[in-house]
C-alpha cells in the first residue's frame, strides 16, 4: 500500500469520526430538548398530570445491550442506534403527553363553562356538583347547587350555588367513650 493510499484511508477515518461525533452531538441535543419539553409539560400540569413511568423514560435500548449487562454495570456511552431509539421513544412519549395535556385543558374549559352556567341558572342544575380539581385548582372544595332554605327553598324554586369549605378535617382513631384511665376513688368528706 502506498503512502498516498494510506493517507487517503486515514483521512476517510478522520472524516467518519468527525461525522459520528457531529451526529452524536446532534442526537444528544435532540434528546435534551425532548426531555426538557417533557419535564415542562409535566411541571405545568402537576398535580393533574403525572410523569410517565421511569421505565418508559429510560428509552428502549436493544435487547443485546440489556443482555450484555452493560446497563447493570453503570454508566455507558450509547451507540448511535441506541441514541436514535431513545430520541424516537422520547418523541413518542412527548406526543402522548401533549395529547394528555390538551385533553386536560379541554376538560378544565368545559368545567369552567359548566360553573358559569350553574351560577347563571342554578335552577337548571339542581344538585349538580363540580369539584374544584376539575377546574384546575388545588384543594378538596366542591361547587354545588343546593336549595336556599332546605325543603322550603326546594319547593319554592330558590336555588343557589355554594362552594364547600374544602377538605374534611383529618380524623384519628376514635377516643374511647369512657375514661381512659381509672380514676382514684374519692375520699369521703369528714362529717362534722
Amino acid at each position: 500500500m502506498s503512502q498516498s493510499q494510506q493517507l487517503l484511508i486515514e483521512r476517510e477515518l478522520t472524516v467518519r469520526r468527525g461525522d459520528e461525533m457531529a451526529a452524536r452531538r446532534s442526537l444528544q441535543a435532540q434528546v435534551t430538548r425532548l426531555e426538557r419539553e417533557l419535564a415542562q409539560i409535566v411541571a405545568e400540569g402537576f398535580p393533574h398530570m403525572s410523569p410517565p413511568p421511569a421505565h418508559q423514560l429510560a428509552g428502549r435500548p436493544s435487547a443485546g445491550a440489556l443482555n450484555s449487562g452493560a446497563a447493570a454495570n453503570g454508566p455507558r456511552l450509547l451507540s448511535l442506534g441506541q441514541l436514535e431509539q431513545l430520541r424516537d421513544h422520547l418523541a413518542g412519549t412527548l406526543q402522548d403527553m401533549r395529547r394528555r395535556a390538551q385533553a386536560r385543558r379541554e376538560h378544565e374549559l368545559r368545567a369552567h363553562e359548566l360553573l358559569r352556567c350553574m351560577k347563571l341558572e342554578p335552577g337548571r342544575y339542581k344538585f349538580a356538583r363540580l369539584p374544584v380539581s376539575d377546574l384546575g385548582q388545588g384543594g378538596c372544595g366542591v361547587w354545588e347547587v343546593r336549595p336556599r332554605l332546605g325543603l322550603i327553598g326546594m319547593l319554592a324554586g330558590w336555588w343557589q350555588v355554594k362552594l364547600s369549605s374544602g377538605c374534611p378535617l383529618p380524623r384519628g382513631s376514635r377516643a374511647p367513650r369512657g375514661p381512659t384511665r381509672p380514676t382514684p376513688p374519692r375520699a369521703a368528706a369528714p362529717r362534722a
